[in-house]
């Protein structure tokens, strides 16, 4: 019986992302990130009451945070600036070197723009700058007795939403190994 081809060999170029492309999603959701986080720095104050963007959804609110989300490791701001960069630039360079499938290179890209978005403020600041708040997750954790929901950045958001769709992307059945 011949061995089975390595699981690369199943997913067809055609199904695969050019390595420029998953640079070049996470190079701009990093400068919307940057760009963001600057002009919460210029415009907002700190302790200043959030300014509603999108009524019940979305708000403005300047805060400063020295570890990863939700506060956790507070003071940690360079080895975890240092980690996020290994992590980011990690995933950077697999998907350049070794493409992969359309969908998990795109959520490969989300987590890696997230972790290099942060770690450019841990490095330059010694601090990430959120911005973001929701209404609407604040009622959602209020509701849970958790209190209000953190403020976060595009960066967090990123990470976020990418792991969410490494972990539905989990569950889902591998076509190729249907197809093989």
């Amino acid at each position: 019986m011949p061995a089975a081809a390595p699981t690369r060999l199943l997913v067809s170029a055609a199904h695969r992302l050019p390595g420029w492309v998953p640079l070049l999603i996470a190079a701009v959701l990093i400068g919307a990130d940057q760009w963001l986080k600057l002009w919460a720095r210029t415009h907002l104050n700190l302790y200043d009451a959030p300014v509603s963007f999108i009524p019940g959804l979305l708000g403005f609110q300047l805060t400063y945070n020295t570890g990863a989300a939700w506060s956790l490791l507070s003071g940690a701001t360079v080895p975890l600036a240092i980690l996020r960069l290994l992590v980011g630039l990690g995933i950077l360079v697999y998907l350049f070197v070794r493409p992969q499938p359309r969908f998990f290179a795109v959520v490969l890209s989300l987590i890696a723009a997230g972790a290099v978005g942060n770690t450019i403020d841990g490095l330059r600041f010694g601090r990430v700058t959120d911005m973001l708040t929701s209404p609407a997750l604040s009622a959602v954790t209020r509701a849970l007795k958790a209190g209000e929901f953190p403020i976060f950045n595009i960066a967090d958001s990123c990470v976020v939403l990418g792991t969410l769709l490494l972990i539905v992307l989990s569950f889902l059945p591998d076509r190729r190994r249907q197809a093989a």
